[in-house]
């Protein structure tokens, strides 16, 4: 009876343990996701006001993916968060000669603060749908991971053969596939696929970069045809 007794508090205990774990990792994720963000935010405002050239598609790449690296290799370190606030204040940097691209079109301050807006409401909008649903969306994880990748080559294309129709596609594709990436993610958190914050905070980071671009580029171009 003793031997019953002590198993069976030994359950509660484990999944109180686990609920805490994931708890501190949502908590971590979302503190260093907010500081993330408003790094990025202050180097994008100086690349603004000093009005520094994009670096162009090469050096993004290869700066993104080589900080990216960096990132994953250090994770379980405190490098990692010396690697994290690199990779960001790089994409915010990168950010900066796009949003003065777009401020200097007409009403292209209205596009931008729609863009910032329209990315604000949809991530609060799907953390917290996921947050407080706590629904399982690892199900989604192969398809976002194909359909990133295939949007990724296409947007490359598009560039690098001048069409602008499909760029405009795959920034319609991207909106949906950071959308779903969003929700991926969170409930990835909540269901302890996800333990560690820095890599959770990077994709989201990703996920919100990614949906502003896209939804800057499809205001823009909608403001341009009118």
């Amino acid at each position: 009876m003793n031997n019953l007794h002590t198993q069976a508090i030994a359950i509660p205990r484990e999944g109180a343990q686990s609920t805490l774990a994931t708890n501190s990792v949502i908590r971590n994720t979302y503190m260093l996701l907010s500081m993330t963000l408003l790094f990025a935010a202050a180097t994008a405002a100086v690349s603004v006001a000093l009005r520094l050239p994009h670096p162009g598609i090469i050096v993004t790449l290869v700066g993104y993916f080589g900080l990216l690296f960096a990132t994953t290799k250090l994770r379980n370190s405190g490098w990692g968060l010396v690697s994290i606030f690199a990779l960001t204040g790089f994409m915010g940097y990168t950010l900066g000669p796009i949003v003065s691209h777009y401020l200097g079109l007409p009403n292209g301050g209205q596009t931008v603060m729609t863009a910032m807006g329209g990315t604000a409401a949809i991530f609060l909008g799907l953390s917290g749908y996921a947050l407080t649903t706590r629904k399982d969306f690892s199900f989604m994880g192969g398809f976002l991971m194909a359909g990133i990748l295939v949007a990724f080559l296409a947007g490359l294309a598009a560039i690098f053969f001048e069409m602008p129709d499909m760029s405009l596609a795959v920034s319609a594709a991207f909106v949906l596939l950071m959308s779903g990436l969003i929700l991926y993610q969170t409930s990835d958190i909540i269901h302890g696929g996800e333990t560690n914050y820095v890599m959770a905070t990077v994709t989201l980071f990703v996920s919100i970069f990614n949906l502003f671009t896209s939804l800057l580029h499809l205001l823009g171009f909608m403001n341009s045809s009118d």
